[in-house]
């Protein structure tokens, strides 16, 4: 439209349940409408407006003043838009004078009686849904049931769904039954919609040129890394070497220099002893010989592992400052502890191979007893390793009797818990004094002890049952591990490729279920009459004798544009005989252009003489202003 601000973002409609409410965006409409008439500036013609039944008055003022002060048209006349159809569909013959007028428009439905020709108001009826609530009906149950494709069911394709595949079902229960029961039948009756979707596109297998020029490719950019490499290496070497050299330029001065200077230059050069320089030099050594690829004996890489770990162990007292006898005792503690560990793991290689030879002895004996025990030996480590992993888990005591973490610890570990809170509650509270006595470096050995059994328990229960399994497994081909089949690998989770199938929107049940609601308002929440009903309220409320209704009901007109679903006139005629007497006649008409015939009746009437006593004109607007059209509430005759 030419006239329309397109730059709005909250576009609505002028109309509400067919009555004007928004005069601005009406003005556009009629700019639109009087510019293609070629009414540019002013409009020097009587306007005839069509409206709904029982328009308000004020939006009849509203459209005079918009008509008068904007356009300044001469005069302005109001008529029914069903009335301008029933009478023009009368003089082809389709109806009577007598008769009804079913309405189905754009936001309402109407139902209008005509005795004698003329309307009688104050028996019509209405309903406020119409096509635009059928429309977004279907548009709302399309998105449900694809929301991957709801920005492409707009509003405007609803309309257009609507208007191609919408029908009205001859019994609503019925066809539900087919789509629920008759799957073939329902078949038939679906409708499909099918999206733009282009198929992936094939990946051909590469060529032999093209797996040769890759294999090229590949080969010099593994050139590229192996000489980068190989400079890394070398540049590693040379800094290696310039520090050895510098740490053995460091021997010589300490050699060299007496005893106060010695310790002076250990200081300075960050060493606290002879021996962790050599143990440096030789850590340097080691580290040339691995990046220049040559290998090294395990007795040097132990001793150089003890001498780098353990420096001031085989340092007299005598040479050590204070602070070194402090770090030489807790390097003899560390040392010992971890020699014990050694030796105990040492004695428990050597007792597993005797038990070894002893359950090989009672295999060869006694083998049912033997697989027996080793059965039972595996159901006890089985229930030991689930109840320590279950532990880990429980959290603290709650409601539902859980098993809290101090219930889940023993002595050794509460002790443990107990010493590093006393170690963290202690800290910062004035001169930091620990590790002057030789008590102190117990709580150390302490610490790390219920740590390395508790590690030890688990890694020898581990491995046990490891053992056992695996011996289970040889002599007895049904036995199945339980850690095993508890926990299954989940396959990895493939993605489909997206088909033509996948792009495809099928309009089954939603091509009848949307224009129902014209019958049953309540689907979409709206509590009022249906269509087929509201011929019964509107001939209630006729005070005329039943011979009346009955000629109004064989002359009843169905018009607008939501009347051409395919089985409209069907499904009315069902719906009102519930409401008339048995073997009553009816008759219903679908008018010759349901959208048309009111623009043509209305231009009839503007032709005749009768359209210029029924006019108002801009003197009687000037002078009479609003009040002219609450003081009368005029009602038009054709």
């Amino acid at each position: 439209m030419k006239f329309f601000d397109c730059t709005r973002t909250s576009i609505r409609s002028p109309f509400d349940d067919d009555v004007v409410y928004q005069f601005e965006y009406m003005e556009y409409i009629l700019d639109y409408a009087f510019d293609r008439l070629g009414a540019t500036s002013e409009v020097g013609h009587p306007i005839l407006m069509t409206e709904c039944e029982c328009n308000p008055s004020f939006s009849r003022a509203r459209m005079s003043e918009l008509l008068f002060e904007t356009y300044g048209v001469p005069s302005v006349a109001f008529g029914i838009d069903d009335a301008f159809s029933y009478k023009y569909n009368q003089k082809l013959g389709n109806c009577g004078e007598d008769g009804l007028a079913i309405s189905c428009e754009f936001g309402t439905c109407h139902v209008v009686p005509f005795l004698k020709g003329q309307p009688v108001l104050g028996a019509c009826c209405r309903t406020n849904v119409g096509g635009s609530h059928i429309t977004d009906f279907l548009r709302q149950l399309l998105s449900l049931k694809y929301p991957y494709h709801a920005a492409s069911i707009t509003w405007e394709k609803a309309e257009e769904l609507k208007k191609e595949h919408c029908y009205i079902a001859p019994d609503y229960m019925s066809e539900l039954q087919i789509f629920k029961n008759n799957k073939e039948e329902a078949e038939k009756k679906t409708r499909y919609w099918q999206l733009p979707w282009v198929p992936p596109p094939v990946d051909e297998p590469p060529s032999e040129e093209e797996l040769a020029r890759k294999a090229a490719q590949k080969e010099r950019a593994g050139q590229r890394l192996r000489d980068f490499a190989a400079t890394k290496r070398s540049q590693k070497i040379q800094l290696l070497e310039k520090e050895l050299s510098d740490l053995e330029e460091l021997m010589e001065q300490l050699d060299e220099a007496e005893e106060p200077e010695a310790t002076s230059i250990l200081a300075s050069a960050g060493y606290l002893s002879r021996q962790e320089i050599k143990s440096a030099i030789l850590k340097k050594i080691q580290s040339i010989r691995k990046a220049k690829g040559e290998s090294n004996g395990n007795e040097e890489k132990a001793d150089v592992s003890e001498a780098d770990k353990y420096p001031l162990v085989s340092v007299p007292d005598e040479t050590l400052t204070p602070e070194q006898l402090k770090e030489k005792k807790k390097q003899i503690l560390l040392k010992t502890t971890t020699e014990g560990r050694l030796r105990a793991k040492q004695r428990r290689a050597e007792e597993e191979a005797l038990r070894e030879k002893q359950e090989e002895e009672r295999r060869t004996e006694n083998p049912e007893l033997y697989f027996e025990e080793l059965r039972a030996r595996y159901s006890d480590l089985s229930e030991k390793i689930d109840q320590r992993k279950r532990q880990k888990v429980n959290g603290n005591n709650n409601s539902s009797g859980a098993v809290g973490r101090g219930e889940r610890l023993n002595a050794a570990q509460k002790e443990r818990m107990r010493l590093l809170t006393t170690a963290a509650f202690d800290r910062g509270k004035g001169e930091d004094t620990f590790g002057m006595r030789d008590e102190d470096w117990l709580v150390y050995k302490k610490m790390s002890k219920d740590t390395d059994q508790d590690d030890d328990e688990n890694d020898y229960d581990e491995s046990e049952l490891a053992r056992i399994t695996s011996k289970l497994q040889e002599v007895d081909p049904t036995f199945v591990n339980k850690h095993e089949a508890a926990e299954p690998t989940p396959d990895p989770h493939k993605v489909r490729p997206l088909t033509a199938e996948d792009f495809r929107i099928a309009i089954g049940i939603e091509r009848f279920r949307c224009p129902e609601v014209l019958f049953q308002p309540g689907m979409i929440g709206v509590d009022q009459a249906g269509i087929d009903e509201m011929v019964s309220i509107s001939l209630r409320r006729l005070m005329e004798d039943e011979s009346v209704k009955e000629r109004l009901c064989q002359s009843i007109l169905v018009t607008g544009g939501t009347s051409l679903f395919p089985g409209m006139i069907p499904r009315l005629e069902s719906g009102i005989r519930q409401f008339r007497p048995y073997l009553a006649r009816l008759k219903l008409i679908k008018a010759a252009d349901p959208i048309l015939d009111a623009w043509r009746g209305a231009a009839a009437f503007a032709a005749s003489s009768k359209f210029g006593t029924q006019t108002f004109t801009l003197e009687d607007y000037r002078e009479h202003g609003e009040n002219l059209f609450h003081r009368y509430n005029i009602v038009y005759t054709l």
